[in-house]
This record gives C-alpha cells, sequence and structure tokens, in this order.
C-alpha cells in the first residue's frame, strides 16, 4: 500500500521561491507566517463584503464570508494541534503541535477566499452565463478542457489561482504560501476533466494552473490516483470539519438573529452533544440574560465537543487518511452524536434558512448582475485579443481592469482568466453598483 508520510506533507518551502530557500524567523514559524500573508491579502479583505448566506444583509450581527473564514480558521487552529500533540512523536523533529495548528488555520483562512459575488450563488451565475446558448461565441476558439473550466466555474479553483498567481508577487508565486499549507488548503486536487465525466462534484484547479498542481502534488508525495488527480493531503480534512462545525453552528445562529429560527428549536438539536453535563451546562446558561447571550456561551461548549470528536477521529484514522483510502467526510467517523448533530444543523439550515424570500430575491438579481459584467468586460477582452484593438467604449472598460488587462498578444482563454479574476474578485456591493452604472442610471 503506497503511504504518503509526514515529512513531505508538512513541508515549510515556499512555492515560488528558489529551492532550498527556507528563512528562519524568530516568533513566528513558516505556518505562522502564511497565516500573516493570507490574512494581509486585498483579497482577504474583500470576504467582508461577500455573501456567506445572507447577500447584502444590513443586520450586523449576520456573518459576512470574512466573519467565516475567521471562525473557521480558529476551529481549524484548535484541530490542527489537537492532532499534533497526539502525534507528536510522530511529526518531523521541526514541526511542533502549534505549527500543525497554524498550517490548518491558514489553510482554513483562505478556504473561501476564491468566491465571486454573492457566493455560492454568484458561482452559479457565472456558469449560466457561459453555458447560455446566446453566449456560445465566446468559448470558440478554446479547446474543451478551456470551455469547461469556465462553464464549471469554480471558487476553489479560483482561490488556488489567486494564493499562487494573483497575490502579492503576480503570476511569479504570488503569496509565495509554503507547500505545506498549499497542500491542506487544496480540497479538490484535481482538474474539471474529472466534473466532466461527472466522476466528481467539484474541482481545484484550472488549466492555467496545473502545473502548479503538479509541482504542489510532488512535492508533498501526494499519491497519484489518475491522470492531473492526485488524493487529498491529510490535513484537509480537519479544514472541511472546521467548516462543517462553523456552518451547523454560525448559520442557526444568524437564523436566531434573523428571526428564522427560535432559539429553544436550536438548543433541543444541539444539547446530545452536552448530555452528559447537561446539568453543569444549563446552570450556566441560566445566568444568560437574554437568548443571544445564552447562544453563545451553548455554542461555545457544543464547539469543545465537536473538536474533541473529530480530533480523535482523525488520529484513530491516520492509516487510511496516509494511505489515501478514506471514504466519505472525516465526521463520518465522529464517536457519539457529532456527526448526527453536524449534519442535523445543516440540514435545518438548509430547510428553514437558505429559502428565505429576501435572500432568495438577491441571489436571482445577481444573475442578471454578473450577467452584465461578463457581457461588457468579456466582449472587450474578445475583441482586443481577436482584433487586435477594441472600439473606444471597450477600451474604457479595459482601463477598467488596470494592469490586468490583457495584451492583445495572449491566448483568448488567458485573457478570459484575466477578466474573471477581476469579476470574481469584486464585493457584492462594487459588483452591484458596476453593473448598474454599464446599464445607465435610471433617473428617480
Amino acid at each position: 500500500m503506497d503511504m504518503m508520510n509526514w515529512q513531505q506533507l508538512l513541508s515549510p518551502i515556499r512555492f515560488g521561491e528558489p529551492q532550498g530557500t527556507l528563512a528562519v524567523e524568530l516568533g513566528r514559524s513558516p505556518f505562522h507566517k502564511d497565516y500573516d500573508r493570507i490574512i494581509f491579502s486585498s483579497a482577504f479583505r474583500r470576504l467582508d463584503r461577500k455573501t456567506q448566506v445572507h447577500p447584502l444583509s444590513e443586520n450586523d450581527h449576520i456573518h459576512s464570508r470574512l466573519t467565516h473564514s475567521l471562525e473557521v480558521g480558529c476551529v481549524g487552529r484548535s484541530l490542527g494541534t489537537r492532532v499534533g500533540e497526539a502525534l507528536q512523536n510522530e511529526l518531523p523533529d521541526a514541526i511542533t503541535p502549534q505549527d500543525l495548528g497554524a498550517m490548518v488555520q491558514a489553510a482554513c483562512l483562505a478556504h473561501d477566499i476564491g468566491n465571486p459575488p454573492y457566493g455560492h450563488t454568484g458561482e452559479d451565475a457565472i456558469r449560466h452565463w457561459f453555458r447560455d446558448p446566446q453566449n456560445q461565441h465566446f468559448l470558440e476558439g478554446l479547446s474543451e478542457l478551456e470551455k469547461a473550466d469556465l462553464k464549471t466555474f469554480e471558487g476553489n479553483a479560483q482561490g488556488l489561482r489567486i494564493v499562487t498567481q494573483v497575490e502579492y508577487h503576480r503570476f511569479q508565486g504570488g503569496m509565495r504560501l509554503t507547500y505545506g499549507t498549499l497542500g491542506a488548503f487544496l480540497k479538490y486536487p484535481w482538474s474539471v476533466d474529472y466534473v466532466s465525466r461527472g466522476e466528481r462534484k467539484k474541482f481545484g484547479c484550472y488549466q492555467t494552473e496545473m502545473p502548479i498542481l503538479r509541482e504542489v502534488a510532488s512535492t508533498l508525495g501526494l499519491i497519484q490516483t489518475s491522470e492531473d488527480a492526485w488524493c487529498r493531503h491529510p490535513l484537509v480534512y480537519l479544514l472541511e470539519a472546521a467548516d462543517d462545525i462553523c456552518y451547523g453552528l454560525i448559520d442557526l445562529e444568524d437564523g436566531i438573529e434573523m428571526g428564522l429560527l427560535r432559539y429553544q428549536e436550536v438548543e433541543d438539536l444541539l444539547r446530545p452533544l452536552l448530555a452528559q453535563q447537561w446539568q453543569d451546562s444549563s446552570l450556566d446558561l441560566e445566568q444568560a440574560d437574554n437568548d443571544r447571550r445564552r447562544l453563545q456561551m451553548l455554542r461555545g461548549q457544543v464547539m469543545e465537543a465537536m473538536v474533541s470528536g473529530v480530533s480523535k477521529a482523525f488520529v484513530q484514522q491516520q492509516t487510511a487518511l496516509l494511505s489515501g483510502t478514506l471514504k466519505g467526510d472525516l465526521v463520518d467517523y465522529c464517536e457519539g452524536p457529532v456527526a448526527q448533530v453536524i449534519y442535523a444543523a445543516k440540514d435545518l439550515a438548509r430547510q428553514r434558512i437558505f429559502k428565505d424570500g429576501r435572500k432568495l430575491a438577491v441571489e436571482i438579481g445577481s444573475y442578471s448582475t454578473l450577467g452584465i459584467l461578463l457581457e461588457a468586460f468579456l466582449t472587450a477582452v474578445r475583441q482586443r485579443i481577436c482584433e487586435g484593438q477594441a472600439t473606444f467604449r471597450n477600451e474604457r472598460v479595459l482601463e477598467l481592469m488596470g494592469k490586468s488587462a490583457p495584451q492583445s498578444d495572449w491566448s483568448l482563454y488567458q485573457a478570459y482568466m484575466r477578466a474573471l479574476d477581476y469579476i470574481s474578485g469584486m464585493t457584492d456591493n462594487y459588483a452591484a453598483d458596476l453593473a448598474q452604472q454599464f446599464s445607465g442610471y435610471q433617473p428617480v
């Protein structure tokens, strides 16, 4: 049986820097520096104005994509540190449990960095536009895989492009994160071809970044499963568990805040995780003077139980994780009611929160918003590439992209990807305002 090893998987070498470069800095490990590079990036900052669940919310207590990412990072750090403490004797000498925690935290921090305006609805709006029969002329001249990348626009693949290409050292290594953190970040280390064939639901790498994926997989020793496809880095399972924990708890918290759920039904759902200490827990909860604070206290206790269950499951499943043979999610292997509660919480959110009327109305409008932007930018891009120059109007559109605007000697696919970098990087508000300007302001 092929096995991955922690020595390679936790590589502190940085992608994009000369091989062998390993700068040691007092007080910060390479993985802590990864965290800092992500959190200070403009792409991460823009997540504050990108949809988590409720687009363009006017309630300051509702989570944005930024606050969600920060919270997932906190849970991921706890999971990584606990796993590091349990496996300390099996880790490389230079790696501490805190390093493992920092690596997972950094990966969690960036896990949604590639999401376009309006979150998952925005992803579907971009896919829908490229699949629309009226827009098929935009795909003329592209290869089948290049067409598939556009028609299956994926925030995870866009995220890899951002951290390795777009941010900081533009197209010279990007953020130059460590290979270890990039591995923990890569949820879907395979190309769009596996989605096109119906073998996978998502993918994590566009054709533009395939050389990068191959390099990361080779450096980390990821097991290759087929052409341009590898098994996941074991720490990806901690990232996903952290995301599931936060989705399961935080979506319910937002639901109560918006009046879509009642506090008591959420407490009843979460209570099985605290069955053994419920008497003491309930006494603490009684000290809260309103439901919001009571829920915050309950969430903290429940999250502790979930983190404990997931980290224990990781250690128990280490052999399957290192051999790339684990089936399903790590949460599925947790003992007791952990998996049941997480999945029940996510199901309640889907049924009662995701179908909120205002949310649905804004999401429907996002298709028009992104359609207007894609039409304008891709028309200008295509004209410059195919004709060598653009009309006066289209030149003005390209000027908005600044130095990211494509040059006339680029390939059409390369130029389209630069336009998607620009559009997908927009916040919800900016995308809506720009689309309105492109449509022409209407007098009040």
